[in-house]
């Protein structure tokens, strides 16, 4: 292959890495603005998470185009190949988690100034911030290629199910104690099931970064904690 060829392929994955970062900046920054969006009651900034969804939408696209043009003209193989492929995995699971992030700031204008729950609030923030954590730590994993960090970010998936559990149970409680209740928990329920699924894209692209390094996929199954599908809730305590 000439040198000609090699640095044309080099540029064409170096625009797709960049690109991918690109898309990883911008939904770090969504999910941290729609926390802060709901913790303030900050429409505005709600508005501007849900704007910034559009631009991940057009790089997702993008990102496939290069990257389907560049396997047609290149026809990579072996570690080229992987990393061809690889920016098209992560590009979606990206795009999905600005759609996550866009969701919550939709569920922060749907919740009215009523019924907040400081104690929910905190836990709401904390599984935020985990998940925070493992995005820019599975990010980081991607560029670097650090196997080791993106399979940190895969083990500890685990803690954000059993978090979302948590809630899950104490926005119950809440719900059964005063109706009045209902509809903030209900959007918060929403809210914290997208948040627990941004770790679940997060430890996808963990998976992935394992492939591209390895060559190989992750076996055995994901850490999981996550009980709240099979919570029983007992709606008449007295038995009446």
């Amino acid at each position: 292959m000439s040198s000609h060829i090699v640095a044309s392929f080099d540029a064409d994955l170096e625009t797709l890495r960049s690109s991918i970062a690109e898309m990883g900046g911008i939904c770090e920054k969504m999910l941290a603005d729609t926390i802060t969006a709901l913790v303030r009651r900050d429409e505005p900034l709600a508005q501007q998470v849900i704007a910034s969804d559009a631009r991940l939408d057009v790089i997702q696209r993008e990102v496939e185009e290069k990257a389907i043009t560049t396997i047609a003209r290149r026809q990579p193989m072996a570690i080229d190949l992987r990393d061809v492929v690889s920016a098209i995995r992560i590009s979606g699971d990206l795009e999905r988690i600005g759609d996550l992030a866009k969701n919550c700031a939709k569920r922060t204008l749907a919740i009215s100034d009523g019924f907040q729950a400081k104690k929910i609030m905190t836990g709401v923030q904390n599984m935020s911030d985990l998940v925070m954590q493992q995005l820019t730590d599975v990010l980081d994993a991607y560029a670097q290629r650090d196997l080791e960090r993106a399979l940190d970010v895969w083990q500890r998936d685990g803690s954000i199910d059993a978090l979302y559990t948590s809630l899950f149970r104490e926005l119950l409680t809440y719900m059964m104690e005063d109706p009045r209740n209902i509809s903030f928990c209900a959007h918060l329920l929403f809210y914290g099931k997208n948040i627990e699924r941004i770790g679940d894209h997060t430890t996808n692209i963990a998976e992935t970064v394992h492939f591209l390094v390895t060559g190989q996929p992750l076996s055995g199954e994901r850490p999981k904690n996550d009980r709240a599908s099979q919570a029983r809730v007992d709606l008449d305590p007295t038995g009446t």
